[in-house]
């Protein structure tokens, strides 16, 4: 056991203890990397060493590593940077002293030691006679003391089973989370890279769920014909099943997840990325993300059923789900039209099933967009957050662990710009579905708003990795566009905002934003084309209004908008 700064590095174990003892989750990669920096004594281990320890004889990318950077201190709690440290001249070094601590058995042996060593009973001790007690009831069963105690104990007893139903199933045992079993994929590509492929992409799955915090991750059950005892002890609940192709211009792979008791499917997904990738990592990782995105959320589903009454479920189960996912869409594809009947639809679902809590997530989270594009009048703003607060308090306390509850609460904090309990808020949505690109925008954002933006261009990269769920994909793309013209590297940002736009062109914030790019390029005519494009997207903008809400943003960010704003109204916006 390695010790520093209060946790505990369980190298037999290849576990994580916090400081108080609690077990933190680390995937495979990132625990090796700590361990190794737990290890170097101080020492600074460069990039490439890194990567060659912990991912031996396979090509990553740095962003593989940046990942585990990030993970271990997020684990670590180390938002100053200061446990795990950049050097200056590149590398990162573990600035806590390690104390490594004997193992149990070792333990053991000196106590044994020590009382071997004891002096010896004296003789007189030895001498004296042994009493032998005879055996008698330690209880009297007919005593009015034991029948009370009895009674009282049946009573306890009766009212927890009268309670159970309506208590939490963890309050009476502790609920073993359902098993996961990630097989190995199927390579039925007939392609020489094929089986390299379905191996990697195997690894990336199991590594992914291995993330999710309401899961455990097992091997799969033995094929042969007698299982051990172990094997039957941690056989799964559900399986995950899949194939890889190979088409003339892509991959694709499609997997399941399985009910391994009665075989039942509980859902399928599929996804492709383009055969001529050059970059092999996120051709892998968008693969990947493709079906364990949509897993990972009917998984949730499973886990996590509606909190609406019976009745409502089964009167209005299919038209709700129809109403949730357009409106969705909408919030994902923003334009002020699709905002307004997405928001109509929404509310009507809600007025014909006012306690579906589903249906209200879902308008509040809409709604929050509405305020974050200023589609409402202050006034209505502010009866819509109230509102909105209220909804995702009660669907919190209801539904802890849904995914989409997290996502609107997580939307919810941004744009009312609560940055630091949006970070926290999107992680737990995250520790349900790595994949999650939309959480992964929102984090960005907030770390945009905190002035972190080598951070957030690395988490709205790792969206773009993803490039999961597709219909979000302008969101990460407009925050790396954002991030680069904030960073001044305006040439950097264009192709962003571009792609951006060309997915979502009705939004108004971006031509502005590529205005600004394009104005500090050196490129005025093509900044003044984007300005009357904004302009008639958004009449009556100017550099007042153009600015978003800067409430608990610091002052790195506030000065970096400055200087953005100013590029739009060099490039025409109007002052006033």
């Amino acid at each position: 056991m390695l010790r520093f700064a209060g946790f505990g590095l369980d190298q037999q174990r290849g576990e994580l203890q916090g400081p108080d003892g609690v077990a933190i989750k680390l995937r495979p990669k990132t625990f090796e990397m700590l361990r190794l920096f737990a290890t170097s004594g101080g020492r600074v281990l460069s990039k490439q060493e890194l990567m060659e320890a912990v991912w031996p004889n396979v090509h990553v990318g740095e962003d593989s590593l940046f990942q585990c950077i990030r993970e271990l201190r997020t684990a670590l709690g180390d938002e100053r940077r200061q446990l795990i440290k950049l050097a200056s001249g590149g590398g990162y070094s573990l600035t806590a002293d390690v104390v490594i601590e004997p193992e149990a058995s070792a333990v053991h042996a000196e106590v044994l030691a020590a009382v071997v060593a004891e002096p010896a009973v004296p003789a007189e001790a030895e001498a004296a006679p042994i009493q032998t007690l005879a055996p008698r009831s330690i209880f009297n069963l007919r005593s009015p003391a034991v029948i009370g105690a009895v009674a009282a104990f049946c009573v306890i007893i009766i009212g927890l089973a009268v309670a159970a139903p309506v208590l939490k199933p963890d309050f009476l045992f502790k609920r073993t989370p359902p098993r996961i079993a990630v097989t190995a994929i199927v390579d039925g590509s007939n392609d020489s890279r094929g089986a390299a492929v379905a191996a990697e992409v195997t690894a990336r799955l199991t590594d992914g769920f291995a993330k999710i915090q309401n899961i455990s991750v097992v091997a799969p059950r033995a094929t042969a014909g007698v299982e051990s005892a172990s094997a039957v002890a941690a056989s799964p609940d559900y399986e995950i099943r899949g194939e890889l192709q190979h088409g003339d211009q892509s991959w694709t792979l499609r997997a399941r997840i399985i009910k391994a008791g009665s075989g039942e499917v509980q859902a399928v997904a599929a996804a492709s990325a383009v055969a001529d990738e050059a970059d092999a990592q996120v051709q892998q990782s968008r693969l990947v993300a493709g079906v364990g995105h949509v897993l990972a959320r009917r998984l949730n589903e499973l886990l996590e059923p509606s909190a609406s009454s019976s009745a409502s479920r089964k009167s209005s189960a299919g038209g709700d789900k129809v109403a949730v996912e357009q409106s969705l869409a909408s919030i994902n594809q923003t334009t002020r039209e699709r905002f307004g009947m997405a928001q109509s639809m929404l509310q009507k679902a809600l007025d014909e099933d006012p306690d579906n809590v589903d249906l209200a997530v879902a308008l509040s989270s809409l709604q929050m967009r509405g305020i974050q594009m200023v589609w409402f009048s202050p006034e209505e703003a502010v009866a819509v957050e109230a509102k909105a607060n209220a909804t995702l308090e009660r669907a919190l306390r209801l539904k802890p662990n849904s995914i989409p509850v997290l996502e609107a609460s997580c939307r919810f904090l941004s744009a009312t710009n609560h940055f630091v309990e949006s970070l926290v808020t999107c992680a737990k949505a995250l520790s349900f579905d790595p994949w999650n690109g939309s959480a992964l925008y929102l984090i960005g954002l907030g770390q945009i708003y905190l002035g972190r933006f080598d951070d957030a261009l690395a988490t709205f990269q790792q969206a773009d990795r993803y490039d999961t769920p597709p219909a979000s994909r302008w969101t990460w793309l407009l925050g790396a566009g954002m991030t680069y013209a904030l960073m001044e590297r305006y040439e950097e940002a264009l192709p962003w905002l571009q792609r951006s736009i060309a997915i979502t062109p009705g939004t108004g914030r971006s031509h502005f934003l590529l205005a600004a790019a394009y104005q500090r390029s050196g490129r005025s005519e093509e900044a003044k084309a984007a300005i009357a494009e904004g302009l008639r997207l958004r009449p009556g903008t100017n550099r007042r209004s153009v600015w978003p809400p800067m409430k608990n943003a610091s002052p790195i960010c506030i000065a970096a908008w400055d200087r953005v704003v100013q590029a739009e109204v060099d490039a025409g916006l109007p002052e006033q």
